[in-house]
């Protein structure tokens, strides 16, 4: 064998062992997997090509220049998914925890760039313990370098971040910039600041788990889209999310093959129960419209009185916007606002039609939602619905009050298509306090103020709790029995396929953010 045949061997040999034996050990004590298998577990076999193994860094402060590790802590490249091309990048905390160093930045970036050339997803699998704090501001810089590519590639391919470990101060920003962030139980977290100085600055105990786990970040803040059990479970989870979206903004997702049949859904008879203020899970509505087993549901323990996801009908990719009649009455608040708009934005900037299945009595009242701007929030949905391209279907399943009605993709800001079916209630507010505000003296005349109350109320529903007065305006195109729903929508999304809508000609609008 010639020595430069020996010399690129051993180079490469010494590439994969990352920072060497003792520390991939210590990874796999902590239940985490290596930078490398990772990928492994990620890529179709045989298909990773690496880009940048043999990069070191330039550091020459604090005996770093006598420190170094192939590859410098990252590991980066591109290879398939499922037979579709993926740029990746899996930081490797076995070298200096995966800190972020200038040439580590730089690697990160050159795939970046390659991936908006290309127009394909990048996903970064993230286990950092923040910035190289021996090489100062040109390793903050090269954070900024990252932040700012995440920004010019959001809304041209698809950004999936998978948290692995510990993600902390300006390491953070990168994954709140990507589309979906998914975090693993007991081993990963993210926060701006860790426990320490949250104990100095406020006097809280808190543990790192308490303060930025998953779970935290999966049900009270909502920056995690996705939480997995391990961290095999969250590369499969990447790989199903990836099933659903195109590769770029100028694609839509691939279709799989699909042998129409028949649609009813005798299923959906008798879900909405007869009683207008009794509860039901409108995943059993989903689960009977789409494909069999082809929901997968995006922020599930966040803000549950709105379902978002991806799912399948005939065989294509969709988006689903659900009011959860189960949780707090399907109203709309805060939380539930951003949670819907982002997903919105996120499917009309990537060519997935939306689904929009209706049951909201208004928006959330009270102090503490108007404190915490429901005004404002509750106008991102309306912005994203109102901004939104692509097909847009309504179904109202039951109630559809107030402003929300408008809100949830009416007619009135663009919907393409909206069903209602016989429950369907599209009225300013519910018949009691219609009945409360319009027959006030009346009501107070009247022998029996109780009964006449009743009455006027079972007057008011009689006139609006029903979906025919917004069908004879043309706001509603058709009343449908539940059974129909799949089948209607198969043909309505068919239909609407090759839909095209320009917004006005300007820079960018002013969503209220």
């Amino acid at each position: 064998m010639s020595k430069a045949r020996q010399i690129l061997e051993a180079k490469r040999a010494e590439s994969l062992q990352g920072g060497g034996e003792k520390r991939i050990a210590s990874q796999h004590a902590k239940g985490k997997l290596t930078a490398r298998e990772r990928l492994n577990l990620l890529l179709d076999e045989g298909s990773f090509c690496e880009i940048g193994a043999f990069v070191t860094h330039r550091s020459k402060d604090f005996g770093m220049e006598s420190q170094q590790f192939l590859g410098d802590g990252v590991v980066t490249g591109y290879g398939k998914v499922n037979g579709r091309l993926v740029y990746v990048f899996s930081q490797d905390f076995t070298v200096f925890g995966g800190s972020l160093s200038e040439t580590h930045a730089e690697k990160i970036c050159k795939i970046m760039d390659m991936a908006m050339e290309n127009g394909a997803p990048v996903i970064g699998l993230n286990d950092s313990g923040g910035a190289r704090i021996q090489e100062g501001v040109v390793s903050l810089g090269g954070y900024a370098d990252i932040f700012y590519r995440n920004v010019m590639s959001s809304g041209v391919v698809p950004q999936i971040s998978a948290i692995m470990g510990p993600c902390a101060g300006g390491a953070v920003y990168s994954p709140a910039l990507t589309d979906f962030i998914m975090m693993v139980e007991n081993t990963s977290y993210m926060f701006v600041t860790g426990p320490n100085v949250v104990k100095t600055v406020t006097n809280e105990d808190v543990s790192s788990e308490q303060l930025g786990g998953a779970s935290v970040h999966g049900s009270k803040s909502g920056v995690a889209h996705f939480t997995a059990a391990n961290e095999v479970e969250a590369i499969l989870n990447i790989k199903q999310l990836l099933s659903y979206l195109p590769q770029n903004c100028e694609e839509k997702p691939a279709a799989l093959s699909y042998h129409a049949g028949n649609e009813t859904r005798d299923g959906l008879k008798g879900i909405v129960p007869e009683n207008p203020n009794q509860p039901y899970d409108m995943r059993e509505v989903i689960e009977n419209i789409v494909d069999e087993a082809s929901f997968f549901e995006v922020h599930k323990a966040y803000a549950e009185n709105i379902i978002v996801g991806f799912a399948r009908l005939a065989g294509k990719s969709i988006g689903i916007v659900a009011n959860q009649p189960a949780h707090l009455a399907g109203v709309l608040d805060v939380h539930s606002s951003q949670k819907g708009a982002r997903f919105v934005r996120f499917c009309d900037a990537f060519n997935i039609p939306l689904l929009v299945l209706e049951d909201v009595p208004g928006f959330l009242p009270g102090t503490d939602q108007e404190w915490n701007a429901i005004i404002t929030n509750g106008a991102k949905l309306l912005y994203a619905f109102s901004e939104a391209t692509v097909p847009r279907i309504t179904v109202i399943t039951r109630k559809a009050y107030g402003g929300a009605y408008d809100v949830m993709n009416s007619k009135h800001i663009g919907a393409d298509m909206n069903f209602a079916w016989p429950t369907a209630e599209i009225a300013v507010m519910g018949a009691k306090g219609a009945a409360e505000i319009i027959f006030k003296k009346e009501i107070d005349v009247s022998v029996d103020s109780q009964q006449a109350l009743k009455d006027k109320e079972a007057e008011y529903a009689g006139i609006f709790a029903n979906p025919y007065r917004a069908a004879e305006r043309g706001f509603v195109d058709e009343v449908i029995f539940p059974e129909e729903t799949r089948h209607r929508l198969i043909m309505a999304f068919e239909m609407l396929e090759n839909k095209v809508r320009n917004l006005p000609r300007k820079k960018h609008g002013n969503i209220p953010l």
